[in-house]
Parts: C-alpha cells; structure tokens; sequence
C-alpha cells in the first residue's frame, strides 16, 4: 500500500475529522485534524482479508477459542520484542483506555493516590479521577528538549498514600523511549513506595529508526507488581476495534484483575480477535516497518518548518507518531498561540494543559497523515507565525 494515499475520512463517523468542528472549530472541509492519536492510513492487507473472510462467513456470534490470539500475541512480543510472554498471562480488555480503568478499580481504593509522570497521555488522569482516587502528578523535567525524570524530588513527594504508578513507555506525548536504566529507576521508585506498577506500552512498535524500545517486564524482580498494556490499536490503526492486551505474569495479580472483570461480566470483541490475530504476523511485521519508515519522513519534514519558526520547537521525537511542540520562546500566551494554530492555521491539535502539569506551553500534532498533508500544516503554520520571521 502507498501511505501517500489521500483516503477520503470525513462523514465516516471519524472523531478525528467529524468532531474538530464541535471541539475546535476548524471546519473539516477547510482544515486538517493533528488531534485524535489515529492515523489516516488503512492497516495492512492481511487485517482487511481476515476481516473480508469474517464478512463473506457473514455470522457474527460469540467469540470463542482465543487461541490463535494470544499465539499471535506471544509470537510478537518475542519476535519483535524479545519478551517470552505465556498464553495464560494475558487477558482481553475493551482497548487500553478500559485496562486503565479495570487496573485502577482492582488494585486500588477510593482516596488512594496514582502516580503520573506529567505531562502525559491525559486520559489516565480522567480515568483516575472518575474512580474517586487522586492524581499525584511527578513532573518530567526537560533536558534541553529531553524529558528526563528526577526521582529525589519524586521521593519527596510521597506522602505513603500512593498506591499505584502508571508509566507511558513509550512516552506520549513526549515521544521518549526511555533507556534501561530509566526503567530500572522507574522500578526502583515503585519498590520503594511499594507502588503496583502498570506499565503502558501502548506505542512500543511505533519507533524510529535507530532507537529500540525495551518492554518493563525485561527488568529483574519486577513481575511480582508489574501490570503490562500492549495493543494493536495504535500500531495498526485499529483503535476502533476497542482491543487491548492485558499481560501480568504474576499469578496473584493476574487472578486478582481476572476476578474483577468476571464480576463486570466483560467478554472479548470479536472483530478485535480477528483483526489483532491478523495483525501480529510475518506480513503485520512488514508493515510497520515500511510505516516507521515513512512517519520518520514525516517527522523530519514537519521537525525541519517547525523549529524555523523563531521561539517554536518540537520534541525529536524517538518513539509514536505525536510531534509535542513548545511554544514558550514565543513569548504568547497559551491562548495567543493556539489561536494562531487554529484559527490561523486551522490546524485542530490537542492542548497541552490536558497532559498535566509541564504540558502549558505545549500543543501536540499528530504526524500520522499523508506527507502531502503535513507538508500543507507545515507551510500553514510558517505563514501563521510569520510575523516572527
């Protein structure tokens, strides 16, 4: 397939492009959706004709036997990331958002405090604070244009009434793909605080060229608190299918979270099954490797026009498809340029005061379009900020 191709979205019940008008007001006739983390790229071949057989099969009942499933599963974390997972570690939930969510209700009780590393993905904070616990947000400290963590200031911090930490790896939006030794220090602040550890890894497929993500359930004497998301979701752009992998290797923990979702009388999404088992495959492999690929090119190119603009820079980023641009040196308020953005530009992108504490100055693009399009927002957003030239 050509990642080029200009795949027409609207009307076609994209949050991405039929929502921005009601959330931005950037009309989809006229702008460009940077926002929703999904990509305007179909997934590989081997998904759609798994789903087409479903189709021509023309039942859809009950899934049952996920056999095949979490074979595929295990064959790609050890083929793509060299992690030996077990078909009885892992459990099905309706995409990662959900896992979040059950994780946070089975290991946790109301009033306790979860540890973030802010700014991050803003749907963890949502999710905390909708179960009635309390966001401890750690701040990422910023190494000339590096997120970095400092971990004597997090020590300090803890008040004894954390009971859980969840790590973005890699990190979004940030687009980290944090060292070993950065796990092993994220590892030993849990042990410390006798924190659970969920580990969120949601884009770990999704690297550039030259770097290499290493999976948190890698480290040693880790497993007996260490809770790990993976999905297809963001990999393969099917978030649509609600699917996420839930993989603990510790029996207590696992029959724990496995209780709480037979209590909630949850079940797999067929559709999910079908287009995940395609997906970790020979042929999946490929294509994301052609995809990585490509969204270096991109990322290049969008990284090139942006840090033109005096006062603006992006993240480089190692890991995702999501450029974090810092607006500070502009000397604007938050509203100031985020107007030019969006009104100017009529670019829709995600705020950076949603991601928590450190994001203010931020708003994050999403890179995961045709080339042609980004090359459009690039030039976009020179003329919006022209003045500054």
């Amino acid at each position: 397939m050509s990642f080029d191709e200009m795949i027409e979205r609207r009307n076609s019940h994209s949050s991405k492009w039929d929502m921005m008008e009601k959330v931005y007001g950037v009309s989809p006739d006229t702008g460009i959706p940077m926002w929703v983390a999904d990509m305007d790229f179909r997934p590989p071949m081997v998904v759609q004709q798994a789903l087409q057989e479903k189709l021509d099969h023309g039942i859809y009942g009950y899934f049952g036997d996920d056999s095949a499933y979490t074979a595929a599963i295990c064959w790609w974390m050890r083929h793509r990331h060299g992690w030996q997972v077990q078909p009885d570690w892992i459990s099905s939930t309706h995409g990662l958002v959900n896992a979040v969510g059950l994780c946070v209700d089975t290991y946790t009780a109301p009033g306790d405090g979860v540890v973030l590393f802010t700014p991050v993905y803003h749907a963890f904070a949502r999710v905390i604070r909708a179960a009635g616990r309390e966001v401890v947000e750690c701040p990422l400290v910023s190494d000339n244009g590096r997120y970095e963590m400092d971990f004597d200031t997090y020590d300090a911090q803890m008040s004894g009434a954390e009971k859980m930490l969840i790590l973005c790896s890699p990190h979004n939006p940030g687009g980290r793909v944090w060292r070993r030794e950065e796990l092993q220090g994220v590892a030993d602040f849990a042990r410390r605080h006798d924190l659970l550890l969920v580990s969120d890894e949601i884009h770990h497929d999704l690297v550039m060229p030259g770097q290499s993500h290493i999976p948190m359930a890698l480290l040693d004497d880790i497993a007996e608190r260490l809770v790990m998301l993976t999905s297809t979701s963001k990999t393969f752009n099917l978030a649509g299918a609600h699917t996420g992998n839930v993989i603990i290797e510790d029996p207590d923990l696992r029959a724990r979270f496995a209780a709480r979702q037979a209590a909630l009388g949850l079940s797999p999404n067929a559709f999910g099954m079908i287009t995940a088992t395609a997906a970790y495959s020979p042929e999946g492999a490929a294509w994301v490797d052609d995809l990585t690929t490509y969204l270096d090119g991109n990322r290049q190119l969008f990284d090139a026009a942006v840090n033109a603009i005096p006062g603006v820079s992006s993240m480089k980023l190692e890991s995702t498809y999501l450029a974090w641009v810092d607006f500070a040196d502009t000397g604007m308020t938050t509203e100031e340029f985020t107007r030019r953005v969006e009104q100017d530009a009529q670019i829709a992108v995600n705020h950076g005061p949603s991601f928590g504490k450190g994001g203010e100055s931020f708003l994050r693009f999403n890179l995961a379009t045709p080339r042609a399009r980004v090359k459009d927002a690039c030039a976009r957003l020179t003329e919006a900020f022209g003045d500054l030239q």
